[in-house]
């Protein structure tokens, strides 16, 4: 169902937007979509090979999960499955964002889908010591000892403001700057490093061109892992 879901998701954004993408179709319009759930391919794993066929490798690659609904709109401009782990939607939106400036599409559709069927993953960070055991997020606390998985699917429309004025568009919000980074070395592989999340803010302010001091709202990801 992960790529149903994001089939429906996708076009209720565009109907929310008031977007008709028929006029779209054969364009230039991307699709970023973050993804990193392997569930599928671990139950393929459990099929005798009497029982595969073709699509099982469509049902299966990160890669069709953009490209199904690129596929269906009829949309020719970049078709990215971006898994970078907890962060893949907002790198995904990154990507799309220097898209978008640089006119390798017009128009995008960006999100990420996340669909839990298979008990491996959660022994395995359970193992790991990345869930919490009492299944909450204790954020920015001391007593913060992992996270908890869910299951979701969220996509926005996203159009430069000088398109989506000319066309009328209804304008909900507007990303003003973003930036990508990596942790590098910490204290082991999925530890976060204080200074590079610093050096990441400090990138997406520049990049926005705002100051510290003129944030007057955070919404924060805190998996506290």
């Amino acid at each position: 169902p992960q790529e149903r879901v994001l089939l429906e998701t996708g076009w209720e954004a565009l109907e929310h937007a008031g977007i008709d993408p028929t006029g779209l179709r054969g364009g230039d319009g991307g699709v970023y979509v973050g993804v990193s759930c392997v569930d599928y391919t671990l139950e393929v794993e459990a099929l005798r090979y009497e029982e595969l066929d073709g699509y099982v490798g469509t049902g299966t690659a990160h890669s069709v999960v953009p490209g199904r609904l690129s596929y269906f709109l009829g949309w020719r401009g970049p078709s990215l499955a971006v898994d970078t782990a907890c962060s893949a939607s907002l790198v995904a939106l990154h990507l799309a964002v220097t898209g978008l400036r640089r006119r390798e599409c017009g128009i995008a559709l960006v999100g990420g889908v996340n669909s839990i069927h298979h008990p491996r993953n959660h022994i395995v960070f359970t193992q790991a010591g990345m869930l919490s055991p009492d299944g909450l997020c204790k954020t920015f606390d001391d007593g913060a000892d992992g996270y908890s998985r869910s299951e979701a699917c969220g996509m926005v429309v996203l159009k430069r403001l000088s398109d989506a004025r000319r066309d009328g568009d209804r304008v909900l919000a507007l990303v003003r700057g973003s930036a990508v980074r990596q942790d590098g070395e910490s204290g082991g592989l999925t530890v976060p490093n204080g200074s590079a999340q610093e050096m990441v803010i400090r990138s997406a302010l520049a990049a926005a061109m705002v100051e510290p001091a003129d944030i007057g709202y955070i919404e924060a990801h805190g998996t506290g892992t």
